[in-house]
């Protein structure tokens, strides 16, 4: 059998300790609410969430899939990488499994510690939290079915960050919470199962810095009605909306934790003497 090719060493950030996160995931009654509110059917939210707290999303009224991005509160070119994560954890995501940032910051933005639907991998392959695709966006929508959707999770999410000064270009390649997927072993083409999720169901992290988080209630629901193809139609009867809860959390639970620094790599591209800023043209 093959090895896992991104395999850390000794003391990496790779590896957290389980005990420090197992006791956030556990000892809920040390948590105080910070802030709560529903995402409604078909549209997005951004909202920040502090180092040190904890975000729960919840299936308040059974399935429905979520796709998620997160930036630095303070800098929003430092984003999710959701194709590192991928490379350095699994296609999808597991408790104790990091959200990383892209380059050339490379830290964990956030850290799993909360998964009630504990999927685990079945037997085509699949697995729920899914990194292998992307948002549905309205582009594609439009090249399959030649009609026009602006409910997309690309469009949610793009509006959801204009009040944060960001705008589409700033919406990357997403998490999709609750969502299970695999590859097709003949072909290795990309399918999608039911959502697995019950009212009731959350998926939850850390916050390992400051956040801007923002999310997109999927237009295609629970995923059981097909969106394209020869059997498509609209899901919106399978379409329900999502809580989002913020947690502070004990200072005592947090003892030897701090929030992660930037990649320590000693010779940053951006820093090289004669490097080329941005808006610079070459000489």
């Amino acid at each position: 059998m093959p090895s896992p090719l991104y395999e850390p060493k000794f003391g990496s950030p790779l590896l957290v300790d389980q005990s420090l996160y197992g006791r956030l995931s556990s000892e809920v009654e040390r948590r105080g609410l910070v802030d709560s509110f529903i995402v409604p059917i078909r549209s997005g939210k951004a909202w920040p969430v502090l180092a040190g707290h904890v975000c729960r999303i919840v299936a308040v009224e059974g399935p429905q899939v979520v796709d998620f991005n997160a930036w630095n509160l303070h800098n929003p070119r430092e984003r999710f990488w959701a194709a590192r994560t991928k490379q350095l954890h699994s296609a999808h995501m597991r408790v104790f499994d990091r959200f990383w940032s892209c380059l050339p910051y490379l830290r964990p933005m956030a850290t799993v510690t909360g998964d009630s639907v504990g999927y685990g991998i079945d037997e085509d392959g699949a697995g729920c939290h899914d990194l292998l695709g992307t948002r549905c966006d309205p582009y594609v929508h439009k090249m399959l079915t030649g009609e026009d959707l602006d409910v997309c999770c690309h469009s949610n999410l793009a509006r959801a960050i204009e009040p944060y000064h960001l705008c589409e270009s700033d919406v990357h390649d997403v998490l999709n919470i609750f969502q299970v997927t695999g590859l097709i072993k003949d072909g290795h083409q990309y399918f999608v199962k039911p959502c697995p999720a019950k009212k009731g169901d959350y998926f939850e992290f850390f916050a390992e810095i400051d956040l801007l988080c923002a999310m997109s209630t999927c237009p295609h629901g629970d995923m059981t009605i097909p969106t394209w193809g020869p059997n498509a139609a609209d899901p919106v009867t399978v379409c329900r909306p999502i809580g989002v809860e913020v947690y502070s959390v004990d200072q005592e639970l947090l003892a030897g934790w701090k929030s992660p620094s930037v990649s320590n790599f000693g010779r940053n591209i951006s820093q090289r003497k004669g490097a080329q800023t941005l808006g610079e043209r070459p000489s």
